[in-house]
């Protein structure tokens, strides 16, 4: 009984901190009145949502820099966003599965899950790994870039004066995505299909795999491996260090990929138990972006130059050469 109430506690309690709202955190998004405050839990969605939007938006991520979106709990100052946002777009497919975060979106009356808006249209575009969706369907460009018309239609409701201004940027940003969507798939397609193979930290790269690695329409499953799930904060066995081994000795893999957000101890593991193989393996020392988009500085500070940044180096390393440009 004891255990039963402090659940319930605890899952009222994070109802209630999404509805608080403390005059210390709100002026940013109170400030200008005459503007859609918009919040994204992903970097990737909130560069939508500031394409779109223009200046007829203030835009914003709430889990921003190397946080972890699988896990991430809600902390002091994010009521005040989620409190004055007159819309709010989240990924959905299970990423944001944080107790307290998850509890607040599903009681959310103005959030509106990307996944979901995709789905009405795409049924059938979602990747399932033993019955679990996986979420990060940004890492297909082209599959994101479908989130476009769902975003101007949600931000053209609210804000009916401005929608043409909206429709055009949608447009504009749609033209770019394809347009990076078809460079990076013509860079991959370069490397050898026996050579595009790839081991990640976590289970993060299928839908990359699909558009960008894939020889032939099923395979994409075959392409990727790694010693963490879906979400890097699930528990990892033994066997499944020896999975990956398998995975890079029959493939011939001697470079693995690190992601700027989880740990690199279990692909040290990996290295580790392949060199017992006396097989030539090293980590990448460029990491890839997954679940996170780059510091400043970084060349991946935005959703788009992190998508062409993580093919720069894939390609680089994967062809053995530097025509990664």
């Amino acid at each position: 009984m004891i255990k039963k109430f402090l659940i319930i506690a605890v899952l009222l309690l994070s109802v209630m901190s999404c509805q608080r709202v403390s005059k210390k955190n709100a002026v940013k998004w109170s400030k200008e009145t005459n503007k859609l405050k918009v919040l994204s839990t992903t970097p990737m969605i909130d560069y939508m949502v500031g394409q779109i939007g223009g200046d007829n938006t203030i835009n914003g991520a709430l889990i921003t820099g190397n946080l972890d979106p699988h896990s991430y709990e809600l902390v002091k100052g994010d009521n005040d966003k989620i409190g004055h946002a007159d819309v709010i777009f989240y990924n959905g497919l299970g990423l944001e599965h944080g107790a307290s975060l998850k509890t607040c979106l599903q009681k959310h009356a103005k959030a509106v899950s990307i996944a979901a808006e995709i789905e009405k249209k795409w049924p059938n575009e979602f990747i399932y790994l033993e019955g679990i969706p996986d979420p990060h369907i940004w890492m297909d460009v082209g599959l994101f870039a479908k989130a476009i018309d769902p975003i101007v239609s949600q931000l053209s409701d609210l804000d009916p004066e401005h929608q043409e201004a909206f429709r055009t940027n949608g447009q504009k940003l749609l033209e770019k995505m394809l347009a990076v969507d078809l460079g990076i798939k013509k860079l991959l397609k370069k490397i050898p299909s026996h050579n595009r193979y790839l081991i990640t930290t976590h289970d993060a790269f299928f839908y990359f795999s699909r558009a960008y690695l894939s020889a032939t329409e099923n395979d994409y499953f075959e392409r990727v491996s790694s010693p963490e799930g879906l979400a890097p904060d699930g528990q990892m066995s033994f066997s499944d260090i020896l999975g990956i081994v398998d995975f890079a000795l029959k493939y011939n893999i001697s470079v693995l990929f690190s992601e700027s957000n989880v740990s690199q101890d279990a692909l040290k593991k990996v290295v580790s138990s392949i060199k017992k193989k006396q097989k030539r393996v090293k980590i990448s020392p460029d990491e890839l972006y997954g679940d996170a988009v780059g510091a400043k500085g970084s060349g991946a500070e935005n959703y788009l130059e992190m998508m062409v940044h993580n093919a720069r180096v894939i390609a680089k390393n994967l062809r053995g050469d530097h025509e990664s440009n």
